[in-house]
């Protein structure tokens, strides 16, 4: 297997969902959710995970769509959100990778390998072997330690 690790954001890492009046704002192309949400598990404890995988050659990286149906405009401006959200709750995390890709793309084709943790089964069963839910990311990730 190759040792990278992609995350989605968007109900993964990011507690998109949670956020008051979310989808309303995504379809009013108000970038607010994104940069609203919280992280969805210790992110002190993943920073260190990630930084000791990475320490231990693994590629760490993003792979999380825009919102579906955005215009271009809107699109961008997503990336720039999710991009300051990483940055606000990830500060020491040295990311190999982010891509923010447009809703529906093939995360395995945007990626090529690895694992992947995602919250959309749809993601994992196109992904296949390597892909996890992410109330499995810290017992893997320490798992992957070796």
């Amino acid at each position: 297997m190759t040792k990278e690790i992609w995350f989605d954001m968007d109900g993964t890492i990011a507690n998109l969902y949670a956020v008051e009046n979310w989808l309303a704002d995504l379809r009013a192309e108000n970038v607010r959710p994104y940069a609203e949400a919280l992280p969805m598990l210790n992110f002190s404890l993943f920073a260190r995970l990630l930084n000791r995988l990475q320490a231990d050659g693994w590629k760490i990286g993003i792979i999380s769509w825009t919102a579906k149906n955005g215009s271009e405009a809107y699109n961008l401006a997503v990336e720039m959100a999710k991009r300051a959200w990483l940055a606000k709750h990830l500060p020491s995390v040295e990311w190999d990778e982010i891509k923010v890709v447009r809703y529906g793309t093939n995360k395995k084709e945007a990626c090529g390998g690895g694992i992947l943790f995602d919250d959309e089964e749809g993601n994992r069963n196109t992904w296949g072997q390597g892909a996890y839910a992410p109330q499995d990311i810290v017992e893997i990730l320490k798992g992957l330690r070796g």
